[in-house]
């Protein structure tokens, strides 16, 4: 019985993936989300102070980084469909380290822009986008539930990680807190080194066992114009919310003490990001197996405007910045898990890898621009008018994804897609 067989190998097999390649994957992902993407927003305004550089100046390190991660995606991607996960992200957690050790030697700009461009090669080597294509490269379309759960640890490391970064910067400078970063690069090493190699997959490269999973369902976006419009949806939709993220990552803290909250409980409140979205997150591990990636991501993008608009609040209600915090943050979390499945359903998931890393590429470099851009509208028209650019940007966000539900959302219907 072909049914019966498949479910049990799948049922047999993916403890394996999602307990300890999912755990180590989701502790890897908390601290190099913390220590690269995270760094600027806990360390930033230490550095501009420290350094006596222009805030564009200090910001513009990590748009360094981020342009870096964008021209190097597709390659990336590549090398983790070629070699797997293990090799490519302890290559990254090394480079994360080395990144860190620069910039807490650069007393220059060369040193400090050199000391980021490492920091984006090996954020795009450790991050979600090679999470996720190693998960594909393992579990194919069956990979939906374990990117869930390794964003649950992740979608922490702005919680734990700015408080971290603000405390080491006060109690020891911004020098020393980056040494505590390298050695926390370093701890991910072994964490990635315990990851299936390149010849393991979702059924332990055990091509019986491999034979008896459920048909792959055949991508929706097939072949010629479709592919191509959903291509652009997709990578439309990535671009925007990577430049929002960029945008929060950078200038939260400092976004909502220019609006008007003291710069202790503008920390405290933008932390509670991080909750939003790991109990987005969990909400969707426990409860969304049955919705579909695309609405899910179309129910993320309703919610992403209405986030800002309470941040247009923010300033005058502390409310409103508890409301925008939080639901932006469970926005982002959905996003991720979005950005991870939407390419497991409406593409061929055997060339996840380099195919998906030519789709976010825009993403890294648009978002190279963001925190730049956020420093240029704050320090010139104010923190109100940077909000209610996010409220334009994410309206955009919320278009792409519905064209994407009208075109592709009655035939995801009629498929039956075990992921």
């Amino acid at each position: 019985m072909p049914g019966l067989a498949g479910g049990a190998a799948t049922a047999a097999r993916a403890p394996h993936l999602s307990g300890r390649v999912v755990l180590c994957l989701g502790v890897s992902q908390f601290i190099c989300w913390g220590i690269s993407y995270y760094l600027i927003g806990a360390l930033g305004e230490a550095m501009v102070q420290d350094l006596g550089w222009a805030r564009i100046t200090v910001h513009g390190g990590f748009a360094v980084a981020l342009l870096v991660m964008g021209c190097v995606s597709a390659a990336a991607g590549r090398w983790v469909d070629r070699c797997g996960g293990r090799r490519v992200m302890v290559w990254g957690s090394l480079g994360l380290a080395a990144g860190c050790l620069g910039l807490a030697a650069a007393h220059g700009v060369v040193l400090y822009y050199a000391a980021w461009a490492v920091m984006g090669l090996a954020m795009r080597l450790t991050l979600y986008d090679a999470a996720f294509a190693a998960l594909a490269h393992w579990a194919g379309p069956h990979a939906r539930r374990p990117m869930a759960q390794i964003t649950l640890l992740g979608g922490l490391a702005a919680t734990a990680f700015w408080p971290l970064g603000h405390a080491l910067a006060d109690g020891a400078g911004w020098r020393v807190a980056l040494l505590v970063y390298a050695g926390l690069a370093l701890l991910t090493v072994p964490l990635h080194l315990a990851l299936p190699g390149p010849a393991a997959a979702f059924s332990d490269g055990d091509p019986a066992a491999a034979a008896a999973l459920p048909a792959h369902p055949e991508p929706l976006a097939r072949e010629g114009a479709e592919r191509a419009l959903a291509a652009v949806l997709f990578a439309a939709m990535t671009t925007l919310v990577n430049f929002l993220n960029a945008g929060m990552s950078a200038h939260l803290v400092g976004l909502l003490a220019d609006l008007g909250l003291a710069l202790p409980l503008a920390v405290g409140v933008a932390s509670l990001r991080g909750v939003g979205q790991s109990a987005a997150r969990v909400a969707e591990v426990l409860f969304g197996a049955r919705l579909h990636p695309l609405a899910l991501g179309a129910l993320a993008c309703a919610l992403l405007p209405l986030a800002f608009l309470a941040g247009a609040a923010s300033g005058q209600v502390l409310a409103a910045a508890w409301v925008f915090v939080l639901l932006y943050g469970a926005c982002n979390g959905l996003l991720t898990i979005a950005r991870g499945t939407l390419p497991l359903v409406l593409f061929d998931h055997r060339t996840y890898g380099a195919f998906v890393g030519r789709l976010v590429a825009p993403g890294f470099v648009l978002s190279a621009c963001a925190p730049v851009v956020y420093a240029a509208v704050m320090d010139g028209y104010g923190a109100a008018a940077a909000m209610w650019m996010s409220v334009a940007v994410a309206a955009l966000v919320f278009t792409a994804s519905m064209a994407l539900q009208l075109r592709f959302g009655a035939r995801a219907r009629s498929v039956v897609a075990d992921l």
